[in-house]
């Protein structure tokens, strides 16, 4: 006998408030300082092993534990810098080089490691404001981007390695001053790691974003990043998602208890939160009579052992374009 918790009636995502600027056929340019790769002309994308498995905390503040991702043939361990590991929100620069670099491999043009882009072109994409405090935790994620340090058995390119690299080899903000001394940033330029790299540039495993990912919370981004890797279109083979709890928290990276990650994912599922995609939990239900008689109504009393439970995922068919790409299918940046 099972029991379902559904989703509610499936919502349109909502439209970003602040969209990429347009192609205009010309690179943003800063005098003869040095030539932007911003503004991004097309959508958000992202490398698919970075969607799939859980490189970042689900932390809006400094998480300052390692994260460890096993199973019998990934082996992900994050290590923390003093101001902790790179978070989900801190993700959102390395989805924008990602999504450039991706754009310029589109059009054809050479692409290297190092990106130049503003502050206020990364903002319009991700609907960040353009607050001091903005530009205050700009600088604090690039830090961590840039100290965090990664270790995986993932190849990418078709080349492994071993040791640890971090998600940005280098990260500058540059700046200049205004009257009364005031700084006023011009340009980020940073590195892209060899990993993420090569993985772009090699195996073309590019997966679009959908419009609303930036308006999610952490968990609900690590949901849709899991059903948009796992599950069509673009995914694995077959339409549905179909994991135990447990092996969902642990590709999720959910870090608190199994019973709170139950409780997270109802209210999700009620709030039909994943753009593109309906979650469900399948709880399978033992009957009174088929617990022993340790485990009645007695031992109910003292406490009821929760139901297994398995998550399902399957892409929304209401609405298609939602799932993360217009084009639906995943890009090979040719």
């Amino acid at each position: 006998m099972t029991s379902r918790t559904p989703a509610a009636r499936p919502r349109k995502a909502p439209s970003p408030k602040n969209r990429a600027a347009p192609h205009t056929g010309q690179r943003a340019s800063q005098g003869d300082l040095f030539p932007f790769d911003s503004p991004l002309v097309a959508g958000v994308r992202g490398e698919r092993s970075l969607m799939a498995f859980p490189f970042f905390a689900l932390a809006k503040n400094a998480w300052m534990k390692p994260l460890i991702y096993s199973t019998d043939s990934v082996l992900i361990e994050v290590r923390p810098s003093a101001t902790g590991v790179a978070t989900i929100y801190d993700k959102e620069i390395v989805l924008y080089i990602a999504s450039l670099m991706a754009a310029k491999l589109e059009a054809g043009e050479q692409v290297s490691q190092d990106f130049t882009f503003t502050a206020h072109d990364l903002f319009s994409v991700t609907g960040a404001n353009q607050s001091a405090r903005s530009y205050g935790r700009l600088s604090e994620a690039l830090e961590r981007l840039q100290g965090t340090q990664i270790r995986t058995n993932i190849e990418a390119g078709g080349e492994g390695e071993e040791g640890f690299f971090s998600w940005l080899s280098e990260a500058r903000l540059h700046y200049t001053r205004v009257k009364g001394g005031e700084k006023r940033l011009k340009a980020v330029r940073v590195r892209l790691c060899d990993w993420l790299f090569r993985a772009i540039l090699l195996d073309r495993h590019v997966l679009d974003y959908a419009h609303a990912y930036f308006q999610l919370g952490p968990i609900e981004r690590r949901i849709y990043e899991v059903a948009r890797s796992g599950c069509g279109p673009g995914g694995a083979e077959g339409n549905a998602l179909d994991l135990d709890l447990a092996t969902f928290r642990l590709q999720v990276g959910y870090q608190n208890p199994l019973a709170n990650f139950r409780q997270a994912l109802r209210a999700v599922a009620g709030a039909d939160a994943i753009p593109g995609y309906r979650l469900e939990l399948v709880e399978q239900v033992e009957e009174a009579g088929d617990r022993p008689a340790s485990e009645g109504e007695g031992s109910a009393r003292r406490g009821r052992r929760a139901n297994p439970t398995r998550v399902v995922i399957t892409p929304h068919p209401a609405e298609p374009e939602d799932a993360g790409s217009e084009s639906a299918s995943e890009s090979t940046v040719a």
